[in-house]
């Protein structure tokens, strides 16, 4: 059997053992919640400061996509927009297959609209435009 002195010291070992994992885990969790929390601050720093500039992030890495799948007018910044509700779309043929989500490239000078789907990085149908001239 073990002494009184033999199980004071066992427990003392277990609570030693105990208060160096439970520091090692607390640690651990401040670490994660502390880069979690830089990693979201600087997303939504990043959108506040100038939300201009993520939209046109988003532009040029669109542009950078679609030209990997077509010859794109030159000289000519598109105009982006996300489709956003497809069955709204429908009755256009343009929009036939779109999806939510998918993205449309319109270059107003060149008269031309490219509908892409970034999930699949497919071009899913182009099409002339007519912007019409305003009348005077």
């Amino acid at each position: 059997m073990y002494t009184l002195s033999e199980n004071i010291s066992t427990i003392n070992k277990v609570k030693d053992y105990v208060k160096q994992h439970i520091l090692v885990i607390l640690v651990g969790v401040v670490v994660l919640s502390s880069g979690t929390a830089v990693y979201f601050y600087n997303q939504y720093s990043g959108l506040t400061q100038d939300p201009n500039e993520a939209a046109q992030k988003e532009l040029y890495k669109v542009i950078a996509q679609v030209s990997k799948l077509i010859v794109l007018p030159e000289g000519e910044t598109p105009t982006l927009a996300t489709v956003s509700d497809p069955s709204k779309l429908q009755n256009q043929s343009f929009f036939a297959k779109a999806k939510a989500g998918d993205k449309v490239l319109i270059y107003a000078n060149a008269k031309k609209a490219v509908l892409y789907n970034p999930e699949s990085n497919k071009i899913v149908e182009v099409a002339p435009i007519d912007i019409g001239n305003p009348q005077k």
